[in-house]
């Protein structure tokens, strides 16, 4: 938890006169503030408090008195309910609404609550959102998880029983106890993907709050060739040893350790809920589908598991992209448009140095294949900051600032020149130090079976074989419904593609057949959220489709936002999706526990 500081820590009371009357102060009386001495103790235990607001001067705009002044003049206070603890809370929130609406439209009114015992349970989660309707900054001290790096003795081929007999490899999982009601809280175990496993562990937040409400051991288990969890180590990635990197095979193994760490740990009778974002999302599915002995439900955060099943427009994704920008300006879809125009125009005269100098390039490009790989490297840059298009600053998959899209917006209509422009707007992704002094086309950006991206190094391999089996990314531009260039990738094209990197032949509609495709109507304990800033949210399911297979959507959010820990600058309608994700989430394990009795 982090450290509270030190300044203006008081007990903030109130209480009304008379009948609710809103946004009407006079009703409400200001008697002096007393220093909050027992906050200590209301905030020791992890499961105890988790809000804080840290207060200022908020009694008048003109009021420019320090806190400790007036801390011995003003106050709010509220006598005790007759429960003895406050009362219930929708009569707390009633009030505290009104308190709220009394303040001066240009105050800016910060506050502490003291010895309230707020949790982030179902019922006060209504309490932060509203805090949030008004306005208020706030803090919240979010559990520190203390993960603790293990490895797993894994199968290498659950599925054949000659090729590799019982050979083994060393699976790397991350494991967190400390809010943990040893063998009888669930177990909530993140389902990873294509990446580090710390990346995810470090970028999931609410799993670990989550886990502080509800007692629950948490775990995050690293994909197969992925991060530190290579089969083969060095030679992981030749040909035939990447042909054990299958979807079935990392399930395989999340099965296994899940199996054998609940008997390890004496927790054979604790329910398990798995989650993941993203692919690791789609994984979530999977295994709830092909293992619901073993998993009770999950969390399926941002999963698109109808798009990479082949099923949808090739084209929606970058509509998609195209229209976060649009949805901030349509001059921004149009000069990045222009600006692609421009560049186009260039590349047919041949004009390679302007090109070069332009977009401040490392070398000049010299013919189509490099300008159809610039063409990449900035439709690219397009892709990741749609995606991560989060209200604050952030550190996964690069480094981006507060609102990406809102920033390159800004920068596309800046009046610069508009490749200078582009190549600004670009920079945001690929020169956010800004210590770069020109721009390598190859190695900023590597294409592969996935026109949204793989990444780079060892990861971004078996990324790119994965997309050239079982995930179908068969995405393309077309500068009609999009603001990119024409970048066609046909299931023809996947396949010369994928025959010449990996000597493999895609296998299109396997997902659909192993995994149900959009005909889930048999399954049941799944939450599948997705946020409309989200390129990604029309390949998954928007629409809930029956009591337990439930779609939440955000209307503010990103790929996968709510996973992430709690933020003072999170819109309200990411808190209310947490809220609910913590109410069913809550339910299926205390009926899952009742059928172990």
């Amino acid at each position: 938890m982090e450290a509270v500081p030190q300044k203006a820590i008081h007990r903030t009371r109130f209480q009304r006169h008379g009948p609710p009357r809103r946004h009407n102060p006079s009703n409400l009386r200001y008697p002096s503030l007393t220093p909050c001495e027992n906050f200590t103790t209301g905030y020791a235990s992890f499961l105890s408090l988790q809000f804080l607001a840290l207060t200022e001067s908020w009694i008048t705009p003109d009021n420019t008195a320090t806190p400790a002044a007036i801390s011995s003049s003003f106050s709010f206070s509220h006598t005790p309910w007759p429960s003895g603890r406050g009362g219930p809370l929708g009569c707390f929130l009633d009030e505290l609404d009104t308190l709220l609406s009394s303040f001066p439209e240009d105050g800016t009114p910060l506050i502490l609550l003291g010895d309230f015992n707020i949790h982030l349970d179902a019922s006060h989660r209504q309490f932060v959102a509203t805090w949030k309707k008004h306005g208020v900054p706030f803090i919240h001290a979010d559990p520190e998880p203390k993960f603790k790096e293990k490895y797993f003795t894994q199968v290498l081929d659950h599925f054949n029983f000659n090729s590799m007999g019982n050979g083994t490899y060393d699976q790397r999982y991350l494991i967190a106890d400390q809010y943990w009601k040893n063998g009888h809280g669930p177990i909530f175990f993140y389902t990873g993907n294509e990446g580090d496993i710390w990346e995810f562990a470090s970028n999931s937040g609410f799993i670990s709050e989550l886990a502080a409400e509800q007692g629950a051991l948490v775990i995050f288990a690293e994909h197969r060739y992925y991060g530190k969890s290579l089969p083969f180590g060095k030679d992981s990635f030749n040909i035939p040893e990447v042909g054990l990197l299958t979807v079935e095979q990392a399930l395989a193994d999340y099965a296994v350790m899940i199996t054998e760490l609940k008997q390890q740990l004496g927790a054979a009778t604790c329910p398990v809920i798995v989650f993941g974002g993203s692919y690791g999302g789609m994984l979530s599915v999977y295994m709830r589908l092909r293992y619901p002995n073993i998993v009770a439900g999950a969390l399926a955060a941002s999963a698109p598991i109808l798009s990479t099943a082949g099923m949808g427009d090739s084209t929606q994704f970058f509509q998609d992209v195209t229209s976060d920008f649009e949805r901030y300006s349509s001059a921004c879809r149009d000069a990045v448009r222009g600006a692609f125009l421009q560049l186009e125009n260039l590349a047919q005269h041949e004009d390679y140095r302007a090109i070069q100098s332009g977009f401040s390039l490392c070398k000049t490009p010299a013919g189509g294949s490099d300008i159809h790989q610039l063409k990449g490297l900035l439709r690219n840059a397009f892709t990741l900051m749609a995606m991560l298009d989060y209200p604050y600053s952030t550190h996964f998959m690069g480094s981006l600032p507060a609102n990406p899209v809102k920033v390159a917006c800004d920068t596309m209509l800046s009046g610069a020149e508009l490749l200078r422009a582009l190549r600004d707007t670009v920079g945001i992704v690929y020169n956010s130090t800004g210590e770069l002094t020109c721009f390598d086309l190859y190695t900023l950006y590597v294409e592969c079976a996935d026109p949204t991206g793989c990444g780079l190094g060892l990861n971004s391999l078996a990324w790119d074989y994965q997309a050239c089996t079982e995930v179908e990314l068969c995405y393309e531009s077309n500068n009609v419904s999009d603001m990119f260039p024409p970048l066609p990738f046909t299931e023809q094209d996947r396949e010369r593609y994928c025959t010449q990197r990996w000597g493999v032949v895609p296998r299109p509609g396997w997902l659909k057949t192993q995994f149900w495709g959009d005909a889930l109507s048999t399954a049941s304990n799944i939450i599948f959220s997705n946020g409309d800033l989200d390129p990604w949210a029309n390949g998954g399911i928007r629409k809930s489709l029956s009591p337990s297979l439930i779609a939440i959507n955000i209307s503010e959010g990103a790929h996968h936002l709510d996973l992430r820990g709690s933020n003072e600058a999170d819109p309200v309608s990411v808190i209310e999706a947490r809220r609910k994700e913590s109410e069913i989430i809550a339910q299926w394990v205390k009926t899952e526990r009742r059928k172990s009795l």
